[in-house]
């Protein structure tokens, strides 16, 4: 189990334990069916983004409910320890399917709180199958959880993460991004992919 803490928000942290009045989420009517390719949400995306090399690449399909599952392969450039992929991609890969959820909503999300637990190491070359599941809204807040598993979906489970997203409006994005990838990606004329450019994250 995750080590989220209950911990108040007044103590500096928002805590990722939804409150009693949230709600269970809501899939949206024109979400992706289950078993469909969510595709990158933005070319330049290190998470899934298939314009980087060094990038993860992974690949989120859509699942039952307000859910999706994911996969990716560890890179000899994603390690840190010889041999084994870093905390921090795998950290990233736990937010990038956590943030994936988001689409299913047709909700522009970011990360508020990630919480990580590693539980073994992850070698590379190998393939680390998610899972992640959207538990309650409240709000703008979206409350979430994921696992990552070495090898497929019954293997052993290697990382674990709870989150706390808040959904925003498009000028957090065009407010503090560098304007020049602001200007491409408004341009596009396909709006479903302009949407999809700012869906989650940072």
């Amino acid at each position: 189990m995750s080590g989220a803490t209950n911990r108040p928000e007044s103590a500096g942290r928002p805590s990722l334990t939804p409150p009693p009045d949230a709600t269970a989420p809501a899939r949206h009517p024109d979400a992706p069916a289950p078993g469909e390719l969510l595709g990158a949400h933005y070319d330049q995306c290190f998470g899934c983004g298939e314009g980087l090399p060094h990038g993860l690449h992974l690949a989120a399909r859509a699942d039952e409910g307000v859910s999706v599952t994911a996969e990716f392969t560890v890179q000899p450039a994603h390690q840190g320890a010889p041999g084994l992929a870093h905390g921090g991609v795998l950290a990233t890969a736990l937010d990038e399917t956590l943030g994936s959820l988001n689409w299913l909503r047709r909700a522009i999300a970011v990360t508020g709180r990630l919480e990580s637990d590693f539980l073994r190491p992850v070698p590379v070359g190998s393939v680390l199958y998610l899972s992640a599941r959207c538990t309650a809204v409240a709000g703008r807040k979206i409350y979430s959880s994921a696992e990552g598993r070495i090898g497929g979906p019954d293997g052993p489970v290697a990382v674990r993460a709870e989150a706390l997203f808040i959904e925003v409006k498009l000028d957090h994005f065009t407010q503090n991004g560098r304007p020049e990838e602001i200007r491409a990606a408004m341009s596009d004329p396909d709006q479903v992919k302009v949407a999809r450019a700012f869906e989650v994250n940072p």
